[in-house]
């Protein structure tokens, strides 16, 4: 490494009373021997876990404790279940040798919270499954007690629901699928094969978000639709009452609005599906007919031209640049070659055309292959925020890959070792977090305490490059790939921008 603030940084790493912080977080010893006990490292199956990763409260004055609240009657949702998963072990439980169910996570606690006082009747399965479902104290599954679970389960990978949509349009049923996974629950209304209705808390699949990608209302139209819409209105009615937008308008978009998530439920890499029977109408303030078969063709295709895309086109924020030398573009992409200023991004450009991010960036591709332009990175001020968030990208993306193919706990186990005392306390409530990211803030702060007045710019580009390629080479090792390294290629574009110069 050629930071020459890093022995300084380690001498301070050893001498820091704050390097002891992560040893004495607040855990427990979890295995077949008896239940937690404090101040020791988190041991999951005789597999040892970090301190810092597994925080767990033993009581409700833990919890009051770390949350800085004065009452258990107080205790609000945690923050955690809007950012979403942040350790695989936040949704952690322990069975004891008494059968006695604990929430060790604090997404298991939380869960597990909502459900006080109620009565489950858990099912025969497999070994290592658990299933339950609420049936009240007489055990019996009683209209009132909620719709009949038809299909459940584990979502490993992207293009892992493709199946599931799949017999979902054969089979004709009707009914609600409810796909929860990285802190979003999306659900849609399925009828005889086709999607009537969808819902998600995903803030980009909103339908003020779709019209502004589309580019059908400006920033400022959307904030005043907002504003009536928090004061209770329906956001498409107050759009209307506005003049903004008529009303085959709100119906066109809110159909792309279902199409949206409906695509979005199939590139979801992690979490849990269930199709319940049935459901209720007054959830559907908009019925549509969009069948399953055509938005499952559309969403295999673009996922698989993406996945191509991606690896010249990491994202919409990137620039196409007209060459000097280009020739005459094809007709189809004409509209898109005269908005091309240098300066316009993919989804700026996709507003202008009220086009799709998937089909400009399918056009800018094109341009891209008939070399009428080169593909710049987003323009931003530079600076640590946006080192660590292009290191993150480049890490949501390895981890994504490497858990996919069920190799997700080696490459952890590879970056925790290769993480020494600086990396420690660069990283200190900062992550990393499930999907491998950070969050820029106290990262920020932890860099700025680490060189004491140094050149924190390049010690941050330094250290996050280097701790990305190993990760990388790890991931590469795992995966066995050799020859086709297309992970490598799939993120070398971001590595370019990541990489340090000199």
């Amino acid at each position: 490494m050629g930071c020459g603030g890093y022995e300084a940084a380690k001498r301070f790493a050893e001498n820091s009373p704050d390097r002891w912080l992560k040893a004495t977080a607040h855990t427990g010893t979890v295995g077949p021997d008896g239940p937690p006990g404090d101040g020791e490292a988190a041991n999951v199956r005789g597999r040892h876990l970090p301190a810092h990763t597994l925080k767990i409260p033993r009581f409700d004055n833990d919890i009051r404790e770390l949350r800085g609240e004065g009452s258990c009657a107080e205790i609000a949702p945690m923050v955690v279940l809007i950012m979403g998963m942040r350790h695989a072990q936040d949704e952690l439980v322990w069975i004891d040798n008494q059968g006695v169910l604990h929430p060790l996570g604090e997404l298991a606690s939380e869960r597990m919270r909502t459900r006080n006082g109620a009565f489950f009747r858990m099912f025969p399965t497999p070994h290592h499954v658990l299933f339950m479902r609420y049936t009240g104290q007489d055990g019996r599954r009683d209209a009132e007690d909620g719709a009949v679970v038809r299909l459940a389960g584990e979502i490993v990978g992207p293009g892992f629901m493709c199946d599931i949509v799949a017999v979902l349009a054969q089979s004709g049923w009707s009914g609600l699928l409810s796909v929860q996974g990285e802190g979003v629950e999306r659900n849609i209304y399925v009828e005889n094969g086709r999607v009537v209705g969808a819902r998600t808390t995903c803030p980009d699949e909103h339908l003020g978000q779709v019209l502004y990608r589309f580019g059908v209302i400006s920033e400022i139209q959307l904030e005043q639709i907002l504003d009536r819409a928090r004061a209770g209105q329906l956001f498409g009615a107050a759009a209307i009452d506005l003049g903004i937008l008529t009303s085959e308008q709100v119906y066109t978009y809110l159909r792309k609005q279902v199409e949206r998530i409906a695509m979005s439920v199939l590139t979801v890499a992690d979490g849990m599906y269930c199709f319940l029977d049935g459901f209720d109408e007054e959830e559907i303030p908009f019925r549509h007919g969009v069948s399953l078969n055509s938005l499952l063709m559309d969403g295999v295709t673009q996922m698989d031209e993406m996945r191509f895309f991606r690896q010249r086109i990491p994202s919409a924020d990137y620039i196409p640049e007209k060459r000097a030398d280009a020739k005459s573009p094809p007709d189809e992409c004409l509209p898109l070659w005269e908005l091309i200023d240098n300066e316009s991004s993919v989804g700026d450009l996709s507003r202008v055309l009220n086009r799709s991010e998937f089909e400009t960036t399918k056009l800018v591709f094109q341009l891209y292959q008939g070399k009428q332009i080169t593909i710049s990175p987003p323009r931003t001020g530079g600076g640590p925020r946006d080192t660590i968030e292009t290191a993150n990208s480049v890490l949501r993306i390895i981890h994504q890959e490497v858990d996919q193919k069920g190799k997700g706990t080696a490459l952890r186990t590879n970056l925790e070792g290769f993480a020494d005392e600086v990396y420690e306390l660069m990283f200190r409530e900062a992550g990393p977090y499930e999907n491998g990211s950070f969050d820029p803030d106290p990262m920020i702060e932890n860099v700025s305490i680490i060189v004491s007045g140094g050149n924190s710019d390049k010690f941050l580009k330094e250290m996050l490059y280097d701790y990305v390629q190993f990760a990388l080479f790890s991931a590469s090792s795992l995966l066995m790939r050799g020859k086709d390294n297309s992970l490598g290629k799939q993120v070398e574009p971001l590595m370019s921008k990541l990489r340090p110069i000199g």
